[in-house]
């Protein structure tokens, strides 16, 4: 097989299919908003035949994802832009940072960063998802500030608006997130730390953190309105899956994400508006399902300080649709900065409606050939709630692998 045939079985072969499943349309193609998109907006990514000075062409990819941020950052224009990642590990040594300056993004053109395959596309499996392995050194400040408890870094930072990462998997940092009493080092997987922005959807993507090899200290952390965070794994030694930390913040959504060990918390809401949607998500084992923090306890360690660990005055109450709560030590509690200053609260301020909360633990799929592999076992009640990695539900895997013309039309795929 040459490279350029090699190139091919990595990324689809045409780019027109790619278009239709990023944006539902062809390129050049116009939409009704009036951008296009074309296959002169996608910047093609793969860490073994790419080559950074290449153009980033589906036949020329590029072979960092810090260039194709580097890219983006100088360009010009209003057009969605897709920054598409082959299978394979790609090795983040830096903080990738996507802030152009001379160009916008809307909800409908969008800046995207994702895989080639989607978890439900035809020949897709774990084992094809971009793997982004973090290798940076940690720097000694962080949100602008130094940093007293030993370093942190940043993954991916998100520096624009209307920005979607989609059907990746992300590992930690190989660190120890605590060598000494007082300190705490630690890994934000993706970040956005500017409150005026908005727009940040987080779709089919696995975390997955290991308290020995790469810890996660917190998986996606932002700032802003309208965080939407759906389909998701988190899974392993992670200590805040996600953070929602602007107060009074609107728009934001969890739905349909599936959560295992958590040593923090599933969710940590710092007063952020009532219409939080928070539904069909199922969390097992974690230490704290919700942490909810008052606005002002997050304005302070915003501006680096530290809020006295009390309890909050309850200014908010968020509704819990569908979900399944299994086999976690608390419900709800309160806390402050990186450390793990908890204490627990009267979750009496989440309103369950259609919820289970029971001691079991959620039995997990534990062989990778199968769709539920890191999912609520197959058939399970949990399972029925739609959390995991698959927007619509998986056929069997006979279905899967073989020619499925209900399949391809229920996914987009080769339309």
């Amino acid at each position: 097989m040459n490279r350029r045939e090699a190139l091919k079985t990595s990324f689809p072969a045409s780019v027109a299919a790619v278009s239709v499943l990023l944006h539902g349309v062809v390129p050049g193609e116009r939409r009704e908003s009036g951008g296009t998109t074309s296959a002169a907006n996608t910047l093609y990514v793969h860490p073994v035949d790419g080559i950074d000075t290449n153009p980033g062409t589906l036949d020329r990819p590029l072979r960092t994802l810090g260039e194709a941020a580097r890219r983006v950052n100088r360009d010009e224009g209003s057009e969605a832009m897709t920054i598409l990642l082959s299978e394979g590990v790609h090795v983040v040594n830096h903080t990738i940072e996507l802030k152009p300056e001379r160009r916008s993004f809307s909800k409908t053109a969008r800046l995207s960063v994702r895989a080639q395959l989607l978890p439900g596309d035809r020949g897709w499996d774990i084992s094809r998802m971009p793997t982004l392995i973090h290798s940076m050194p940690l720097s000694p400040t962080w949100n602008g500030r130094p940093d007293p408890l030993g370093g942190a870094a940043n993954g991916l930072l998100i520096e624009t608006s209307h920005v979607s990462v989609q059907g990746l998997r992300i590992l930690g940092l190989p660190l120890v997130e605590t060598p000494r009493a007082g300190l705490k080092r630690r890994l934000y997987a993706i970040a956005r730390l500017q409150q005026q922005l908005e727009d940040l959807e987080v779709t089919q993507c696995l975390f997955a953190g290991n308290e020995v090899v790469a810890p996660i200290h917190v998986a996606v952390i932002a700032h802003g309105t309208k965080v939407n965070v759906h389909h998701c794994v988190f899974f392993g030694d992670i200590k805040d899956a996600v953070v929602y930390w602007t107060p009074d913040s609107t728009g934001h959504s969890m739905r349909n994400c599936f959560f295992h060990g958590m040593y923090g918390s599933t969710v940590w809401t710092s007063a952020v508006a009532n219409d939080f949607d928070y539904r069909n998500n199922v969390v097992d084992g974690a230490n704290y399902v919700w942490i909810y923090q008052s606005g002002t306890s997050s304005q302070a360690d915003a501006a680096g300080g530290r809020a006295q660990l009390t309890a909050p005055e309850i200014t908010h109450r968020y509704k819990v649709l569908d979900s399944w709560f299994s086999n976690n030590r608390r419900l709800a509690g309160t806390g402050t900065g990186a450390r793990i200053e908890y204490a627990e609260i009267n979750p009496s301020f989440l309103q369950m409606e259609r919820t289970k909360v029971t001691e079991q633990p959620v039995a997990i799929g534990k062989d990778p050939t199968k769709w539920d592999y890191l999912h609520p076992v197959a058939g399970s009640e949990a399972a029925n709630t739609g959390a995991g990695l698959f927007l619509k539900n998986p056929l069997p895997e006979q279905a899967r692998n073989e020619e499925n013309p209900a399949w391809d039309k229920r996914n987009g795929v080769g339309l």
